[in-house]
């Protein structure tokens, strides 16, 4: 196992303890565990590029955990009300349809689906909306203005992952055909 796959790992282990300190409302060592999660994301993408250590499990795991995270963060906004229903639901909905691509593609063709600029775009701005809603909205430093400013990166946030999954969609066609 390779440095970027540890920090792949890490992020792993550190879900139970982020979903933990979020769900029982300590959301300064949650935005804490969800900020040291981000700086791993990076770190390991940069060091498996730089120095080729890109591996089959990295490709997979990666951004399963990323997925993981966000989706335990937006759950348990959700339950406290913080995050309306829809913005999970949607969120939910494009990970199982990209999971369920993924799936048929590496099936079909063989193909390890990875993630594009679209995809880590959406990422960023996700981790982005997530980290200052719980900064803001559990009134850590929020007013009414950034209130509203969290509100739109939130909705941006959604946009973003909408289009990546458009995206994706495209690809995933093009693949399709190609093997018929």
């Amino acid at each position: 196992m390779n440095i970027p796959n540890i920090l792949t790992a890490i992020r792993f282990a550190l879900i139970p303890f982020f979903g933990y300190y979020l769900f029982s409302k300590q959301f300064l060592i949650a935005i804490i565990l969800f900020a040291i999660a981000g700086i791993t994301d990076v770190l390991d993408g940069f060091i498996a590029r730089k120095f080729n250590m890109i591996t089959p499990w990295g490709k997979i795991a990666d951004p399963l955990a990323d997925k993981l995270m966000q989706l335990t963060a937006l759950t348990i906004l959700t339950i406290h009300h913080i995050i309306p229903l829809p913005i999970l639901i949607i969120v939910l909905s494009k990970e199982i349809f990209m999971l369920i691509g993924s799936i048929l593609l590496y099936k079909k063709i063989k193909l390890v689906v990875q993630a594009n600029w679209y995809g880590k775009l959406a990422t960023v701005i996700f981790f982005i909306a997530i980290i200052l809603t719980i900064a803001v909205k559990t009134g850590r430093f929020g007013n009414m203005n950034t209130g509203f400013l969290i509100n739109t990166l939130v909705i941006i946030a959604v946009l973003s992952t909408l289009f990546a999954f458009f995206m994706y969609s495209i690809e995933f066609k093009k693949f399709t055909s190609k093997s018929k």
